[in-house]
C-alpha cells in the first residue's frame, strides 16, 4: 500500500498546530489540576500517611496522577477534533483529499497521542519540584504512557464519530473515564479496599493501565501484568478496527 506521506505529515501537523492555538485549555489547564492534586494529595495529605508497599504516599500517587492525564488528554484532542470538523462540516475537505481511511486515523492518533505525552512529561517535570519523581523502568514507562494513550485517542475517534452535540462529547469523559480512573487506584493501594471491593478493582482496566505505569516508576506491582498488556493490545486492536469499519461505511461523516 502506498502511503501519502506528504498528506499524513501536513494532517498530523494540522492537528498539533490546533492543539497549540488553545495552549490554555489543551496544557496549561491540566498542568494546573496536577499541581493541585500533587500538592493536597501527595504534599498535605500525604505528609500524615505512612509509606504504602515501602514508598512515600505522594510517590505512590504521582503515577495515576500521571496516567489520568494522560488518559484525560489523548482522548479529549481526538474526540473533539473530530467532533468539530463534523459540526463545521470541514470534515468533507479530508475525504476528499487522497487519504486511505487508515490514513485519516493514524493523523488523529498521532495528534492524541503527542497531547497526551506532552501533558505527561509536563506533569512530571512539575512533580520534580515536589518529589524525586524516579522512572526505575524507562523503556517500560514509555511504553505505557504511549500505549494507553493510543488506546484512548482510538476511544476519542469513536466518541468523536458517534457524539451528536457537545453534551454527548464530554459525556464518556465525566461519567466513565474520571469515575474509574480514580477507582483504579490513583490515591489508594488495591489491598486497602475490602475484598469485594478489590474484586471489583481488578475488573477495572484503568487498574491496569495505572499499575503499570506505577511499577515503572517505584517498582510496584498489584496487577498481573499479562492481563494489562492484554488488554491494551486487544483494545488498540479492536478500537482501531471498528473505527476504519466506522470511517469505511461513512458513519456519520457522509451524507
Amino acid at each position: 500500500m502506498n502511503v501519502n506521506w506528504i498528506g499524513l505529515g501536513t494532517f498530523v501537523l494540522k492537528e498539533i498546530n490546533r492543539m497549540f492555538r488553545v495552549v490554555l485549555q489543551t496544557l496549561i489547564s491540566p498542568w494546573i489540576s496536577a499541581v493541585l492534586y500533587i500538592l493536597i494529595f501527595g504534599k498535605v495529605i500525604g505528609s500524615r500517611i505512612d509509606l504504602i508497599a515501602g514508598v512515600k504516599y505522594i510517590d505512590f500517587v504521582l503515577p495515576g496522577i500521571l496516567m489520568m492525564n494522560i488518559i484525560s488528554s489523548s482522548f479529549t484532542q481526538v474526540s473533539s477534533s473530530l467532533y468539530f470538523q463534523r459540526f463545521a462540516r470541514h470534515i468533507e475537505e479530508i475525504l476528499v483529499a487522497p487519504f486511505s481511511y487508515l490514513e485519516m486515523i493514524v493523523a488523529y492518533v498521532v495528534g492524541g497521542v503527542v497531547r497526551g505525552l506532552i501533558v505527561g512529561l509536563g506533569v512530571y517535570i512539575i512533580a520534580i519540584f515536589f518529589t524525586e519523581a524516579s522512572i526505575e523502568h524507562f523503556w517500560i514507562f514509555l511504553f505505557y504512557a504511549f500505549s494507553v494513550s493510543m488506546v484512548f485517542s482510538l476511544l476519542g475517534l469513536l466518541v468523536g464519530l458517534w457524539a451528536d452535540g457537545f453534551e454527548q462529547l464530554n459525556v464518556l469523559n465525566i461519567f466513565v473515564i474520571l469515575p474509574l480512573s480514580f477507582l483504579g487506584g490513583v490515591f489508594n493501594s488495591i489491598y486497602m479496599l475490602p475484598e469485594g471491593a478489590q474484586t471489583f478493582a481488578r475488573l477495572n482496566p484503568f487498574f491496569y493501565f495505572i499499575d503499570g505505569l506505577r511499577y515503572s516508576m517505584v517498582g510496584i506491582s498489584e496487577a498481573n501484568t499479562i492481563i494489562g498488556l492484554f488488554i491494551i493490545f486487544i483494545s488498540i486492536a479492536g478500537l482501531g478496527a471498528l473505527g476504519w469499519y466506522l470511517f469505511k461505511i461513512g458513519y456519520k461523516i457522509r451524507s
